[in-house]
């Protein structure tokens, strides 16, 4: 009777043990179903969502660090014909996007419009010096002008450069460059990003995820457009993804994140590098892919980027893009800084440049159970262009055309120390205590049910042997 009764417990033991286990099984996908009924409803941009609080705030503080390039031999330049030597002076920093979203509507077609104001506040504890600062720079008028005045009205171009005493460079403090002095030459506001407070990078209109989740945050229009109106090309006028501020929830390594950025006037995609550490939350690290501003003879869907096949050397040259169709005519080259992953020419015209990877490459951090960048590093450089002339007395010993850097900014954010304890509190302790229960009901229940399981032959085994 006794060994009856401890078979009995043995297998009443299995049983429990299997029971637990099941139950430890069966939570693993009533617990993600759990996670992401709750991530979707969370990632929906209304009012009452965690998305919507983090969507419609300034957010954590976006900064713009500068670095400019100091020419060394203007005069050499000018003189000789010698080839300028750069060096680049900052950073100079600014807090950007301080602002909150403005004129949010929600409109019926599950989509929410808004205009994000532009500011800039200069932050001397994280700048080299003071926005006084002096800079030997490009003249943004006289390349300016030589990129817009054909060769045939040069003449008139040199009186005007004559009379205003301008020359090929300048020397300017950082803050005129940035954002904007009086022009001896051209009589008018001349700046990199003048003007830029006050101002709007127009309207944009983006889905809300309320009717599907996969298209949160994704862009709908800009500017009241579809599609870009800037390359007269289908492909090249996509406007793709989101603003990267976020991206649908759930992300998939294998697959490549589209976004939009106003900075560029086009669409790109960014691939997964690596998953690291941010503050105790696991993110994806995805990075623009060197193929970018590949020629189009190395990535044929650039084709449509090329507008000027003189400058860029037939559609060959790598590492450039000239936006100056969307910049109100302004004769912009946009590039990586210190043209990372440009072709050899753009370095043989100028020197002092120094193109790194760890330094120069732009980078996203997404937490991918939510969506949410919870920091990036968006690298850029703007150039201008000048050549050759015959008749303009400042530009007759230059022997090539050349795309100058002018200056390279880095726009970067993280989520501050409240914002992840924040976040690892209601999203990431929740998700690892169901996934902690999930274990220890699966660990226990089998190691119950394989215990008693064993315990039970090994009685069954020496009971049939007392029988003989």
């Amino acid at each position: 009777m006794g060994c009856c009764n401890r078979r009995c417990g043995l297998i009443a033991g299995a049983v429990f043990g299997a029971v637990v286990a099941i139950l430890g099984g069966v939570l693993i996908p009533v617990g993600n179903s759990i996670i992401e009924r709750t991530v979707e409803k969370e990632a929906v941009i209304e009012q009452g969502t965690t998305a919507y609080d983090n969507w419609v705030s300034a957010g954590p503080g976006v900064y713009r660090q500068f670095w400019l390039f100091d020419v060394k031999n203007p005069v050499e330049v000018l003189q000789h014909g010698a080839i300028p030597v750069v060096i680049e002076k900052g950073p100079y920093t600014y807090r950007t996007r301080y602002l909150p979203k403005e004129d949010i509507t929600f409109n019926n077609n599950f989509t929410a419009s808004f205009l994000l104001p532009a500011g800039a506040i200069f932050e001397p504890s994280m700048s080299v010096g003071p926005e006084e600062d002096n800079v030997t720079s490009l003249n943004l008028a006289v390349a300016g002008a030589y990129s817009l005045v054909p060769k045939e009205l040069h003449i008139f171009l040199e009186k005007a450069i004559n009379s205003s005493k301008s020359s090929l460079f300048q020397h300017r403090t950082v803050k005129e460059i940035l954002w904007g002095y009086k022009d001896p030459m051209l009589n008018s506001l001349v700046g990199l990003f003048a003007p830029y407070n006050g101002t709007y990078d127009g309207k944009y209109n983006v889905y809300t995820g309320e009717d599907d989740i996969n298209k949160v945050g994704i862009i709908d229009r800009w500017r009241g457009y579809r599609s870009l109106p800037f390359w007269n090309d289908k492909y090249c006028n996509m406007l793709n993804g989101t603003d990267a501020s976020s991206f649908p929830p759930f992300v998939d390594k294998k697959k490549p994140l589209y976004f939009f950025s106003s900075d560029i006037c086009r669409s790109v995609s960014a691939s997964y590098l690596e998953s690291l550490d941010l503050k105790g939350i696991e993110v994806y690290r995805f990075t623009l892919h060197p193929n970018t501003l590949a020629s189009p003879n190395v990535n044929p869907d650039n084709k449509c980027y090329c507008r000027d096949p003189v400058i860029t050397e037939n559609c060959t040259m790598a590492g450039v893009l000239d936006i100056s169709s969307c910049q109100d005519r302004k004769p912009i080259y946009i590039s990586l800084p210190h043209f990372l992953y440009g072709s050899p020419s753009l370095f043989e015209n100028v020197k002092g440049l120094a193109p790194s990877e760890e330094h120069h490459f732009t980078y996203l951090d997404v937490e991918p159970t939510t969506g949410f960048t919870l920091r990036f590093s968006k690298r850029i450089q703007v150039n201008m262009m000048y050549g050759p002339s015959k008749i303009i007395k400042v530009l007759k010993k230059v022997k090539n055309y050349t795309i100058f850097p002018v200056i390279w900014l880095n726009e970067t954010a993280v989520l501050d120390d409240e914002t992840a304890d924040m976040f690892k509190k209601e999203l990431i302790s929740r998700i690892q205590m169901l996934e902690i229960i999930q274990q220890v009901l699966l660990g226990v229940g089998v190691s119950l049910f394989v215990l008693c399981l064993t315990i039970y032959c090994v009685v069954r085994s020496r009971d049939s042997h007392k029988l003989f």
